[in-house]
């Protein structure tokens, strides 16, 4: 069963999917280099900027496709926004269902994500609303909340002294030893 990660920008993602790649011993993919390598773009932004973004939706539902239809079990790392893109959110959710997939949301409240992203390099993130990457956590968070929450099998609210590695440790005691869908969802603890 892969492990899936989602949240917004800045909850840890990628960070904490290559730290829980490497202590279950899984391969490990980044739907944030992966989309746009299969749209033959350097980075998310210039995705965006030469292919806008209902192309760069349409390719990222594609990759998180490729990414699910892989044998070995893997940990995935989505990007922000992919459960948004047309048809995967069903994809994640029917995955969930026949077990062959077990989604974590990473979820941080919009002041914890303003704190993570206030002193990183935001050049190659594209804005999704026309605001500041920053100015736009509110609008996107009260978005995409209500989306993520119900597709999620674990709920993770990292604390802010927490590390990647903290935070993959807490995801691989709770990953259910035999492959079941979960049912119920788990806050900090």
């Amino acid at each position: 069963m892969h492990i899936v990660l989602i949240g917004l920008r800045g909850s840890g993602k990628s960070s904490v999917g290559a730290s829980l790649a490497s202590l279950m011993g899984r391969p490990w993919f980044d739907l944030d280099e992966l989309t746009p390598s299969l749209m033959g773009c350097r980075d998310v932004r210039h995705a965006w900027e030469t292919r806008g973004e209902p192309d760069f939706r349409a390719c990222e539902a594609r990759a998180l496709s490729l990414a699910l239809a892989r044998p070995q079990p893997a940990v995935l790392s989505l990007g922000g926004g992919t459960p948004t893109a047309p048809g995967a959110a069903d994809l994640l959710r029917d995955s969930s269902r026949i077990g062959a997939a077990w989604v974590v949301y990473l979820r941080l409240l919009p002041a914890a994500l303003r704190a993570r992203l206030a002193g990183a390099d935001l050049s190659n993130r594209p804005s999704l609303t026309g605001a500041s990457t920053l100015g736009e956590i509110d609008a996107i968070w009260s978005q995409r909340d209500p989306l993520y929450t119900p597709l999620a099998d674990l709920i993770i609210e990292p604390a802010s002294h927490e590390s990647p590695d903290d935070v993959a440790h807490r995801i691989s005691r709770a990953f259910p030893a035999t492959p079941t869908t979960p049912t119920s969802h788990t806050s900090p603890g």
